[in-house]
């Protein structure tokens, strides 16, 4: 076996100045990239990261620290016990972090709210931590104050269990959905609901029902055969449809997940029902196996890692003392794949 080649320097950290040389830039210009300079050229900018990447650079966080007085350490906080861990936003505001030169810790802190509100202020205040991205609610009072040194941003789509709120349950793509799936015939409906201490479950079972009344009008019969409480998990969709009575009549499903949906399908199956000839069938969450199943399954995106971005970039221009801006624009959106297909003609 032949081991790769390293470009990272032998014996030593790569420095700034050997950024700068491989890059094709001054070392000033390698500065203002760690710093996040908004001005520079895109093209700079991507000639930079392939040099930081192959040379394996990090910042020197303890001489930093001692040249600027600043860490140049930023905090996730997270509500103890984690139930849910929230990688792909953390996973992508670390990213950002790193892009702008600071390492970002995980701190995962027991009790409620105002403890964490607590340890969040003393973070900022003693020069430990930049800036905190503050997972789940604050408590009354607002903002803990970090004196002069330091900001925070509150990620307020989680609560305190770590389950997804505000934007992340939001519901809009189950009416776009039934309403696609009315426009191709379809006038029974199914909903396989989740847990609904879920926000977000609470949210698309909603949705669900609020979408059939409404459009119930425009498309004669068209009526829900009934909710199914469950789970987030493939056999909460197994059993639901399994256990339903032999007369029970739907051409169309709405599952509270991808893995709902794939038990549901299953079970379809050993019912004597096809995807889509038979019944069609939406998830939501765009797992990996919905795209290589047979069929590949329709389902919500969640760009759950373009919060996590979001949300770091407003940390980082707040403790540079920048205008703080940016939207993620459209969160949740439907993808529509083999799983869904004309309602069967009427016999």
């Amino acid at each position: 076996m032949v081991a790769a080649k390293s470009d990272r320097p032998a014996g030593r950290r790569p420095t700034v100045r050997q950024v700068a040389e491989r890059a094709g830039v001054s070392h000033q210009t390698v500065s203002r990239f760690l710093r996040g300079d908004p001005g520079m050229k895109p093209a700079t900018v991507e000639r930079l990261r392939e040099a930081v990447d192959a040379l394996g650079y990090r910042p020197d966080l303890t001489a930093r620290s001692l040249r600027t007085g600043r860490s140049g350490v930023l905090t996730a906080m997270l509500p103890s016990p984690v139930t849910a861990f929230p990688t792909p936003v953390l996973a992508a505001a670390a990213e950002v972090a790193h892009e702008h030169g600071y390492f970002m810790e995980v701190a995962v802190v027991a009790g409620g709210s105002r403890e964490r509100a607590g340890r969040a202020a003393e973070l900022l205040a003693s020069g430990r931590s930049e800036g905190v991205l503050f997972l789940g609610d604050l408590p009354d009072g607002g903002v803990p104050s970090g004196g002069d040194r330091g900001a925070l941003v509150v990620f307020d789509h989680f609560d305190d269990q770590l389950r997804g709120v505000g934007q992340l349950a939001d519901a809009t793509p189950v009416a776009e959905a039934v309403a696609h799936l009315a426009s191709l015939g379809h006038r029974r409906f199914l909903h396989l609901a989740g847990p609904q201490q879920w926000a977000s479950a609470r949210a698309r079972r909603k949705a669900y029902l609020e979408t059939i009344e409404r459009l119930a009008p425009d498309y004669p019969g068209l009526a829900s055969a009934g909710v199914v409480p469950g789970t987030w998990s493939a056999d909460s969709g197994y059993d639901g449809v399994a256990q339903l009575p032999a007369d029970a009549a739907f051409t169309a499903v709405i599952a509270a997940n991808d893995l709902v949906a794939m038990g549901a399908i299953r079970a379809l199956g050993e019912r004597g029902l096809s995807v889509p000839s038979d019944v069609s069938i939406v998830g939501w969450d765009d797992q990996e196996m919905g795209r290589y199943s047979t069929p590949s399954l329709s389902t919500v995106v969640v760009d759950r890692e373009a919060q996590g971005r979001l949300a770091m970039r407003r940390l980082v221009a707040l403790v540079r003392g920048e205008q703080a801006g940016g939207s993620t624009g459209l969160l949740n959106r439907l993808v529509w794949r083999e799983s869904v297909g004309p309602a069967p003609a009427r016999t």
